[in-house]
């Protein structure tokens, strides 16, 4: 009956087209401590040696002086630590320098900056320090990864849950490392971002971007437009039932990012991908008449009407609303593939929608056609173009920079997570090529586009479009093994960058996903442990 099962087991992730089944880890009890420095991302600085830690049955969790933000950390890093262990670890106020110490302030943590962390590993236990506690979150994300594999599991594992000794002192490169997820093509329930939240959170991702609105579906309610999300929001890509997030849900992700250092993003993007706006309202089109819903996968057949007034109604309204909602910065206004929007019709939407957007008190950021119209002061470019992109198009977005727009680079050969590894990939688009594991890794931000200042880059995006994905098991298999490597261009310096190095460092995740439930791409340029 054992053998039918797993046989069965093996059949379905088979017919999923999954690259590797959740098999939980072997026990590692004798397992020798992962040096400090074989973590994702690479650290900016570390010294190993002296003594490990070894955390066990009397190990407490101490936050000096109690801030809250600080316990909140400490909570979470209990919550990942006590299933496995099986240990108590409870979370006192109380100094000391034994067990975990998770440190706000003080001179072990000047100048590492908003995210920055130190850690220190000794005999007696290991303080994570930092400024502030994005930085404490993101130590302890480090910390998570010294550990055993077995740690991701949900139960009592036989295992030495030790630290190595030394220190480690990080901090990232770019203040903008993000994940953008198409809750549009697909509808993603609450849940299922949470799931990814979660992943991104463990590889140091700072920014959860979601595309909010396309011609397949509006995914948010709006008060003053109530038929985007009930009528908009009613299918998507196939012809599925679609579905769209409540203000309370929306809510709901919001805070679950926040709890981990994730600033949401959202986007509505326009003037074209609008379709589902245009069929919930007539008045929305040139001519008064609403087309279908629409359910396949062409782009670019989709404009709002730029010459009328009540366009310009419909935005300012969509945006006071999703201001209201949004904590974070940022609102993504889209302004891609507006192929059915004349250029000079696309300027003068651009012209108006950005002062809505800042009027409402939030930043501009737009993919990287906004370069083509007038980028307002302070607006952001998301470029995705890739090697087949034409030089003129380049410099365009190269000479934004040059002349003060900052960019997020999301070069689609590179950092689109929905490209296919291979021809064989069941899954995927492959319009920019095929993108393999280190295809995905190898190339520098820095330098990637040419003609634009190294300091213009306020750093990195990974993009997953969802046409052809419907599941969190489909999420994470284009996921993973890339989104690490990303999500390390974006963290650590230029001078780590090393793919015969990384690659080493990344097969070693491979037991972690598997204890996590994640059925990854088991690409064949990394050399995974064998199962």
């Amino acid at each position: 009956m054992r053998r039918r099962r797993l046989l069965f087991s093996l059949l379905l992730a088979a017919a999923a087209g999954m690259g590797t089944a959740a098999v939980p880890p072997q026990p590692d009890a004798d397992r020798a401590a992962t040096p400090l420095g074989q973590v994702i991302p690479a650290p900016a600085s570390v010294h190993s040696g002296g003594d490990p830690y070894t955390i066990g049955g009397r190990t407490v969790i101490r936050v000096p002086g109690g801030s809250g933000e600080a316990r909140r950390v400490a909570g979470y890093l209990a919550g990942l630590l006590r299933p496995a262990t099986g240990f108590a670890l409870p979370v006192t106020a109380k100094d000391g320098r034994d067990g975990i110490v998770l440190r706000l302030g003080g001179r072990s943590a000047k100048g590492l900056g908003e995210e920055g962390y130190r850690l220190a590993s000794g005999g007696r236990g290991v303080t994570i320090s930092a400024e502030r506690p994005a930085g404490l979150f993101h130590g302890v994300q480090t910390l998570r990864q010294l550990l055993p594999a077995s740690l991701e599991t949900r139960s009592t594992q036989r295992a030495s849950w030790q630290v190595a000794g030394g220190t480690i002192e990080d901090s990232p490169r770019y203040a903008y490392r993000g994940a953008m997820l198409d809750v549009s093509r697909h509808f993603f329930t609450v849940e299922q971002v949470k799931r990814y939240i979660d992943q991104l959170a463990m590889y140091k991702i700072n920014k959860l971007h979601l595309h909010l609105s396309d011609d397949q579906g509006w995914r948010i309610a709006m008060k003053s437009w109530p038929k985007l999300a009930t009528y908009g929001g009613s299918t998507q890509v196939g012809g599925g039932p679609g579905g769209y997030y409540t203000k309370e849900d929306y809510r709901e992700i919001l805070d679950y990012a926040a709890d981990r250092y994730l600033t949401v993003v959202p986007e509505i993007d326009m003037p074209g991908h609008t379709n589902a706006a245009l069929a919930s309202y007539a008045e929305l089109n040139c001519n008064g008449v609403a087309p279908p819903l629409y359910t396949g996968t062409q782009v670019g057949f989709s404009s709002l009407c730029v010459p009328k007034d009540r366009t310009y109604d419909f935005v300012d309204d969509v945006i006071r609303e999703l201001a209201a909602m949004t904590p974070g910065p940022s609102i993504h206004i889209g302004g891609d593939e507006a192929h059915s929007t004349s250029h000079a019709d696309y300027v003068a939407f651009m012209d108006k929608v950005q002062p809505v957007v800042a009027k409402y008190g939030k930043k501009v950021i737009g993919w990287h056609q906004l370069t083509g119209a007038h980028p307002a002061k302070g607006a952001v470019a998301q470029y995705w173009g890739y090697d087949a992109t034409g030089a003129a198009e380049r410099e365009q977005v190269a000479a934004a920079a040059r002349n003060g727009t900052p960019l997020i680079l999301s070069p689609a050969d590179r950092a689109y997570l929905d490209m296919k590894y291979d021809k064989n990939t069941p899954l995927g688009l492959s319009w920019a090529g095929y993108v393999d594991t280190k295809r995905s890794y190898d190339w520098d931000p820095g330098s990637y586009l040419q003609g634009a200042p190294p300091e213009s880059i306020l750093g990195v995006e990974a993009p997953l479009w969802s046409e052809t994905l419907s599941t969190s098991a489909h999420i994470e298999y284009m996921a993973f093994p890339r989104l690490p490597g990303i999500a390390e261009l974006g963290w650590s310096p230029a001078s780590t960058h090393d793919w015969e190095t990384y690659k080493v460092r990344l097969a070693a995740q491979g037991p972690r996903w598997d204890a996590m439930g994640i059925g990854y791409y088991r690409a064949p340029e990394v050399p995974w442990p064998a199962k």
